[in-house]
């Protein structure tokens, strides 16, 4: 089990490859992790990050008091900073700030939720109230392995050493807290 970086949550469990909920069936399980049926049982581990998590301490700050991804170093533009790992899961989450759409099968869609166990890149903020936009997104990829994982690259500007890695959450994240 790998040790979890500075700044880590003690009431979240550190994952360096997603862990699935048995709520996936078992063709979208085939599907996400590759489809041969010897890679069904491991992954590969995630990339190393090129985030680290700082709290932020400025008031100003929509996200103020807790915690961001910061860029350890220049990061080149569209480069992968970070897997988004976390629980795969078909079931619902409506409450979860953490869970990202993974894919949408035929009568099943399938997210990734960070809330109770993740890496790094769940402490990748929205970019509103920090930034004029965002300086990173998330990208579906496949690994070398097949396996599909949601991804944070870099955009054509690339990221200075120490700037905040800041994503859209999309206006789907937003309204659905706006509901509520």
């Amino acid at each position: 089990m790998a040790r979890p970086p500075k700044h880590w949550p003690s009431h979240v469990q550190y994952l360096t490859v997603p862990k699935f909920h048995p709520s996936v069936s078992t063709d979208a399980l085939s599907f996400l992790k590759g489809g041969s049926s010897n890679r069904l049982n491991s992954s590969p581990p995630a990339p190393p990050s090129l985030g680290v998590i700082r709290q932020i301490t400025d008031p100003s700050h929509p996200a103020y008091g807790q915690h961001g991804l910061f860029a350890v170093r220049k990061i080149p533009a569209r480069t992968l900073i970070a897997e988004y790992i976390g629980e795969v899961h078909s079931d619902e989450r409506p409450t979860s700030d953490y869970d990202i759409s993974l894919h949408r099968f035929p009568g099943e869609s399938v997210g990734m939720d960070a809330a109770t166990m993740g890496n790094e890149a769940r402490f990748v903020n929205d970019y509103r109230g920090i930034r004029q936009k965002p300086n990173a997104q998330f990208s579906d990829q496949r690994t070398a392995g097949g396996g599909l994982r949601m991804c944070i690259c870099s955009l054509a500007e690339g990221i200075r050493k120490g700037d905040e890695i800041v994503v859209s959450y999309g206006k789907g994240w937003w309204a659905a807290r706006s509901s509520s």
